[in-house]
């Protein structure tokens, strides 16, 4: 597996936030996200390649005590490695979850499905991006394997929020899957300083009691800043 990073901090984001956990970032997207804020492991894929056995016995090494991981990326289910991995760090006794666009089905161990459908506002300039920007919009938006999986896995659905006009687009997305709890669709704002997770906090936090969905805020942010490793 080609592998950015591995490291042991608290999750920030979600149902878990605050557990410490062992974090497992693969390298490689499939996605262009213009506000991606890990881009050494999408835009410009970075790391080692690593057997699934050494993932394992280094996620081990990190662990500490902790027995929660977090597969991230780039996007985790994009490597075929990610299956036999996940029954490596089953075997071993770690609660897994998967931090995922949604865009890819794979039949896996995981505890805790964390999908982050891309909206409109993550498609990146055609400046930037060239023809990624086109692939990107192509593979996006897959509400027949966000369904799949909210189906067969323990789930929490987040969407990356800029604007209160976002609101819209994901109200028209979860009209297209199917028995969603509302309270286990998560609003987070876009933002990788706290200035600007502040601002959109108040505004969103209104929404959510508003909407019945659940206010996520980005803890690492405060805790550590935009820092790799944490």
């Amino acid at each position: 597996m080609f592998i950015s990073e591995i490291y042991k901090s608290n999750q920030g984001e979600g149902q878990l936030s605050g557990t410490p956990s062992v974090f497992v970032r693969t390298s490689g997207c499939n996605l262009r996200c213009g506000f991606c804020d890990t881009p050494f492991a999408s835009w410009h894929p970075e790391g080692e390649k690593l057997e699934v056995a050494e993932v394992v016995d280094r996620t081990l090494q990190h662990a500490d005590g902790s027995q929660h991981v977090v597969l991230t990326g780039g996007e985790p289910m994009l490597p075929n490695d990610i299956e036999p991995l996940c029954a490596g760090l089953h075997a071993a006794d770690f609660h897994i979850t998967i931090e995922t666009a949604g865009t890819i089905y794979r039949n896996l161990i995981c505890d805790l499905m964390s999908i982050s459908p891309k909206l409109s506002n993550s498609t990146p300039d055609l400046s930037r991006a060239g023809q990624w920007r086109e692939k990107h919009e192509n593979q996006r938006h897959r509400p027949e394997i966000v369904n799949r999986l909210v189906a067969e896995f323990n789930f929490q659905l987040k969407f990356v929020v800029a604007q209160p006009d976002d609101l819209e687009e994901i109200n028209a997305y979860l009209d297209q899957i199917n028995n969603v709890d509302r309270a286990r669709v998560l609003l987070m704002p876009e933002g990788i300083d706290t200035s600007t997770l502040n601002s959109r906090t108040r505004w969103m936090q209104e929404v959510c009691q508003r909407e019945g969905f659940t206010f996520c805020q980005r803890e690492h942010i405060f805790w550590y800043g935009n820092k790799r490793g944490t």
